[in-house]
């Protein structure tokens, strides 16, 4: 090679490195959310879905990583693992504000026929189901029995929704499946409701959430190439139990006057979060992303 052509081929190659460095971040991308009220941002002090759940916070959070997505969320409140693959369409008030119906298709049809009809503009997937699942064990006298008897029944349905999303997704479509606070700790403060059963329905509701709901639910997501968060750890429901005095409720152990911050079981008996509950999902979450944007370098000063 002579040498004036050497010359110039390193000094392109030169240059092409920083435009490498460089290089903006992908087109938009499309991000599907799916599962059941919390999916959607239902808030119980005003009794609707809202645009400060998981969700919308995670698009805000994502862009800040140099991820842009559009959202399309076909999330449905009350839903189960069950409903997402048997319930088509979602009514109006159970949907986000905003969201698409999608008639005639259930939650996973919808998202499937989605990524689809998009091939390789789908970036990510979360999912936040089950909750509706196994809600219903809290008043019974053996919560802990209930909740292990459901779970086989839950992860079956939830590695079907799984398959289905892969095998129209692809595995390059990131997959973020998440847990719930536990809520129940706010039976603590709640004599009026659950009388003395209140702390061992507490106690019990750890367990539940230790040995079965969370391992049962990380190993669906990651039986099918998918990732996990554990927002109960999250939201410092294992402790440790020391006490706080809590506003409105007095001397409590932390992890209660954590929740009762947090959801508005305490208050309302209500098992949803309030925006910043939210936040801590959509935290999570975020910090799964593959960072797109590197950080700018500090500036001389002086």
């Amino acid at each position: 090679m002579r040498r004036s052509a050497l010359v110039l081929t390193l000094a392109v190659l030169a240059l092409a490195v920083p435009a490498a460095a460089n290089a903006k971040p992908p087109a938009r991308q499309y991000y599907i959310s799916l599962g059941d009220s919390y999916a959607v941002g239902y808030q119980g002090n005003i009794g609707r879905t809202t645009l400060h759940g998981p969700a919308n916070q995670l698009v805000k959070l994502a862009a800040q990583r140099g991820h842009r997505f559009t959202l399309v969320n076909y999330g449905c409140a009350g839903a189960t693992t069950k409903s997402m693959l048997t319930q088509r369409n979602c009514p109006a008030d159970g949907r986000m504000p905003g969201a698409p119906a999608y008639p005639g298709k259930t939650q996973v049809q919808a998202a499937a026929a989605f990524m689809r009809a998009h091939p390789g503009t789908v970036g990510l997937v979360t999912i936040s189901i089950g909750g509706n699942d196994i809600y219903s064990c809290i008043p019974t006298g053996k919560p802990i029995g209930c909740v292990a008897g459901r779970m086989p029944t839950l992860t079956a349905n939830l590695k079907q929704i799984l398959r289905q999303l892969r095998a129209a997704g692809g595995r390059r479509v990131q997959i973020i499946g998440s847990t719930y606070p536990d809520v129940v700790l706010g039976a603590w403060v709640r004599a009026d409701v659950f009388g003395e059963n209140r702390f061992a329905l507490a106690t019990q509701s750890l367990t539940a959430f230790r040995s079965y709901i969370n391992p049962g639910l990380a190993g669906s997501y990651r039986s099918a190439g998918g990732q996990f968060v554990d927002v109960t750890a999250a939201t410092g429901a294992y402790g440790p139990f020391v006490t706080t005095n809590a506003p409105t409720y007095g001397i409590v152990p932390v992890p209660v006057a954590t929740v009762c911050r947090l959801t508005f079981f305490c208050s309302r008996l209500d098992i949803h979060m309030t925006t910043a509950g939210y936040g801590i999902i959509a935290r999570l979450e975020a910090n799964l992303l593959a960072p797109l944007r590197k950080p700018q370098p500090p500036r001389p000063t002086g």
